[in-house]
């Protein structure tokens, strides 16, 4: 199997050792390059063609959040997984706006930093548990604001296919695209282009938010 290269981006050189070294010890993860500014990032990221770009979100040059930004504006294939102390709302919701996959904190274990790297290579989205339930309830809230969402999503969910019908109610569950693909006897493949698909007809941006919009509809 091939390995995940993995740029990793910040500006104390302590953090990055420690990374660096949880990389290393992982036998299907490998250190393509290191970063310490947003604009080195940038030009790394070009040059390295990475699968994982571990991204601080405060530096001395450029914050995070913009170099994200013109990552993905170049190289849309290159995954970003925003690892920060920072938890706050707004600087959440600007990650993911600026294409950010997935959000970790700088506390996460060893095994949890390296599922997050895993997941965001393959194209799953994660975050920290307290970032994630910070992110459910917030759209809820939205949502219960904006009025009844059940006869909203009625709509919005007629445009699926079955299969994506399928595939949604498995997000809803938790399951990840590779215990989808088994429970379905497809190629993981397969199953990011539904899940693609699913985000695009419902408007969401990731699991969490496609999640929502099935337990609205009734998807269990």
């Amino acid at each position: 199997m091939d390995s995940i290269r993995v740029l990793i981006t910040d500006d104390h050189q302590l953090f990055r050792d420690g990374l660096k070294a949880l990389l290393l010890s992982a036998p299907d993860t490998e250190v393509v390059g290191e970063a310490a500014t947003g604009a080195e990032a940038i030009q790394l990221a070009a040059e390295s063609q990475p699968d994982v770009v571990l991204m601080d979100l405060q530096m001395p040059d450029m914050d995070g959040i913009e170099a994200t930004r013109r990552i993905i504006q170049a190289t849309p294939h290159i995954n970003i997984l925003m690892v920060t102390m920072f938890e706050d709302d707004q600087s959440v919701f600007a990650a993911m706006r600026a294409g950010a996959r997935g959000y970790v904190l700088k506390g996460a274990k060893h095994d949890q930093m390296l599922r997050a790297i895993r997941a965001v290579s393959s194209g799953e989205a994660i975050f920290s548990p307290s970032i994630a339930a910070r992110m459910i309830n917030f759209f809820a809230a939205s949502r219960a604001a904006a009025g009844d969402p059940a006869s909203i999503s009625q709509e919005i969910f007629s445009d699926l296919t079955d299969r994506e019908r399928e595939i949604l109610t498995l997000i809803a569950r938790g399951e990840s695209n590779a215990a989808i693909a088994d429970a379905l006897t497809i190629s993981v493949k397969t199953v990011r282009n539904h899940v693609s698909n699913i985000f695009n007809k419902l408007q969401v941006a990731d699991r969490v938010q496609a999640a929502i919009r099935a337990r609205e509809a009734g998807l269990r």
